[in-house]
């Protein structure tokens, strides 16, 4: 159980063992800085080893999902050295990989506005599932930067040549051009949003917990590409281990009993 009090956060677990993370910074469309940073690292890192934490739901309070990094921030960071800002930037990429790396499945809901880095928390969540009145910017250049730590999660979201228009014009896209170009992966009405949410949430609690981390892991390492005898081998033995594990002799033996799994609550 995740007790610590945010600044920047708001974060509970239910009885199913979904812990729900909240950007708590409403006043600023819940931009980022040095504390968000920190206390979202801080937090995926405990709930990815938490045992009773199965999924994460990454949310926002307020009108907007995240506009991104905090431009105060920014503006402070400007003004310091070449090697303070290389540290700074450190830390926001070790939080962009804690979060991706998280051993839990992760679902951004996002409702509102997702610009710069709130683009980027939604790429490197596993299900991204949006309102039909969000709408996405991949900002930076509007302000003379670039996204250059964001910019490994989107391009293996979207792909290359979407990242890159993205990135270039810097254009606002609504929700449905953000499905088509798989940034999202499903849509609902703002009122449906949550039972959208839900239904994914069902789906992953009736599936193994240590089935869905393995699945992280193992996607974690593939690319699009030839599969050659190197990832043929490592795909039978990552199956033959995983085969062996208890888990996967419950899973066997609550299909074959037509009974549910331990894993899956009454």
């Amino acid at each position: 159980m995740i007790t610590t009090t945010y600044q920047t956060l708001a974060v509970d677990t239910d009885g199913r063992g979904v812990t729900r993370v909240t950007l708590n910074r409403p006043d600023v469309m819940n931009a980022f800085d040095e504390t968000m940073i920190a206390e979202l690292t801080e937090v995926f890192e405990q709930a990815g080893a938490a045992p009773s934490t199965r999924i994460i739901v990454l949310a926002a309070a307020g009108k907007a999902f995240s506009a991104g990094a905090d431009l105060r921030w920014m503006e402070r960071a400007s003004a310091n050295s070449e090697q303070a800002n290389l540290e700074d930037a450190r830390r926001f990429a070790g939080m962009m990989h804690v979060l991706q790396a998280c051993p839990k499945p992760v679902i951004a809901r996002v409702d509102g506005a997702a610009f710069g880095g709130g683009v980027g928390l939604c790429c490197a969540c596993d299900i991204v599932i949006a309102s039909t009145r969000a709408k996405f910017a991949v900002s930076e250049a509007k302000f003379g930067i670039l996204p250059s730590v964001i910019g490994p999660y989107l391009v293996n979201a979207v792909g290359k040549r979407h990242a890159l228009r993205l990135a270039l014009t810097a254009e606002l896209i609504d929700a449905a051009r953000a499905v088509e170009i798989g940034l999202v992966h499903e849509l609902a009405e703002a009122g449906q949003l949550d039972a959208t949410v839900d239904r994914i949430i069902t789906s992953l609690l009736a599936n193994g917990p240590q089935a869905l981390a393995e699945v992280k892991q193992w996607f974690g390492q593939l690319h699009v590409g030839p599969i050659d005898e190197a990832v043929r081998e490592r795909s039978a033995g990552t199956i033959a281990r995983v085969r062996c594990t208890g888990e996967a002799r419950e899973g066997f033996a609550a299909f074959l009993g037509k009974r549910p799994a331990a894993w899956v609550q009454a």
